[in-house]
């Protein structure tokens, strides 16, 4: 950067990238200012010969003091042909109820690759692609499973196996890719947008096989992006009877509108939206009528059949073994939890909750009685297997689970929201607020708790 890239670097809305040359991401100058919450912020440029040194002390503290921060500039010359930027912020602010010492190297790869320019499908659509290289390092005392994380901007998928595996489940690693493709779509209105789309189906150890870390509910189906970048999924452009999980699927469009964090978007009321989503509709279909998807469907069938075979054939014994070997009772599914909500009822726990109908197949599989009261509820082990099971919450009363889950990924649904709507979590008080056009308050039962 020379004199006035690092102006702009530091200047609230004031970007670079106006005319979005290179496929750079980002134009509004917003991006750079979280690094203003910390401690301190060193920029380190080189270009042209000469090497600038800007230095910004406590501009957290300035700005809640109501003062603008500013840096403290040195520059010397240097080589010529030197060039490149390093950029150091110390004492990040990370925010209430975060943890640095839950970045682990698994978590960090998962959201790189699936949130940010280093999980780009632009390198299927052009020759040009900027190549970036990507290393992470963590302290041991944080991480100490490798020595770093290293990877590129691209999102690659596991290599295809177009025949079906050796053993019981042979389509476990099944998978194909169906290459990029450029749609040109015509809105109502009579104007033309194109999307580029790309994608996978496989089986469940082919998903293994990119960095989800088995959270496929979360992950799998159809995305829209912008930038290349994953922004929203549109499951239900796959047809019902075709479950989204086998499914990975990208359609890029430059016409979409994002929100300002570009975690949502938010022109879906807009002819060009619905004429993307119409025609993913009618893309996916093809895909479903493949041959070898329904080759594929049909080796998951025999497959499905047998792990439930397996799974009949666990005999009480064994469940009598797991009920005395257990010191408290301990739910291992969403039917046992009822029956801990029962026997918490039965040892006077107030209020008194029961289950007047319960249906494990159904979107929202409870209707529970309080008081005089029916409420819709969703029955889970843990509160976060709601938001893996990707159920809705806008049918929702209360959820009903033995404990609460993983508070890391809780909180990461309040910084990123579900379902095109925003999350916050009152574990005080045990309630979830989903806003989502309008505020719906959803009580949490922890059943753990009532007994």
């Amino acid at each position: 950067m020379d004199h006035a890239d690092l102006e702009s670097f530091f200047d609230l809305g004031n970007s670079t990238k106006r005319g979005r040359q290179n496929g750079s991401i980002g134009y509004k100058g917003h991006g750079t200012k979280i690094f203003y919450k910390s401690e301190e912020v060193l920029v380190n440029t080189t270009k042209n010969g000469l090497n600038l040194r800007a230095q910004m002390e406590q501009p957290w503290e300035k700005l809640n003091n109501r003062t603008m921060p500013e840096y403290v500039l040195n520059e010397e010359a240097v080589k010529e042909g030197n060039s490149g930027t390093h950029i150091r912020i110390t004492g990040f602010k990370s925010g209430h109820g975060f943890s640095p010492a839950s970045l682990t190297y698994n978590k960090i790869e998962h959201y790189l690759k699936w949130k940010t320019l280093a999980g780009s499908t632009g390198h299927f659509f052009t020759d040009d692609f900027r190549e970036m290289e990507i290393t992470v390092t963590l302290g041991d005392e944080i991480d100490d499973t490798r020595d770093q994380l290293a990877m590129n901007n691209k999102l690659e998928f596991p290599t295809e196996q177009r025949e079906p595996g050796e053993g019981q489940f042979s389509e476990s690693r099944m998978c194909k890719h169906y290459p990029p493709r450029e749609l040109t779509v015509e809105t109502e209105n009579g104007n033309t947008t194109t999307v580029e789309v790309v994608g996978m189906v496989g089986g469940k150890d082919a998903r293994n096989e990119l960095p989800t870390y088995g959270k496929h509910s979360a992950q799998f189906g159809v995305w829209l992006a912008k930038d290349h970048i994953k922004v929203e999924r549109v499951n239900d452009t796959i047809s019902h009877d075709n479950e989204f999980l086998h499914f990975f699927f990208i359609a890029n469009c430059q016409d979409l509108e994002l929100s300002a964090n570009r975690e949502k978007i938010r022109n879906k009321s807009s002819p060009v939206y619905q004429a993307v989503v119409e025609e993913l509709s009618h893309y996916l279909s093809k895909i479903a009528s493949d041959p070898w998807f329904k080759d594929y469907l049909s080796h998951r069938r025999k497959a499905k059949l047998t792990r439930r075979a397996e799974s009949q054939q666990s005999s009480i014994e064994k469940r009598e073994q797991r009920i005395h070997e257990r010191n408290q009772f301990t739910p291992s599914n969403d039917a046992e939890v009822v029956l801990g909500l029962e026997r918490s009822n039965r040892f006077g726990t107030e209020p008194e909750i029961t289950v007047e109908d319960y249906d494990p197949s159904a979107e929202v599989n409870a209707l529970v009685r309080q008081d005089t009261n029916l409420y819709a509820s969703s029955i889970h082990c843990q509160l976060t297997d709601h938001f893996e099971a990707d159920k809705p919450l806008e049918s929702v009363d209360k959820i009903i689970c033995w404990s609460y889950g993983d508070r890391d990924d809780l909180s990461e649904l309040e910084r990123s929201g579900y379902h095109s709507g925003e999350i916050s979590i009152d574990f005080e008080n045990e309630r979830l607020i989903y806003n989502n056009g309008r505020r719906h308050n959803i009580h949490i039962v922890t059943v753990q708790d009532r007994l």
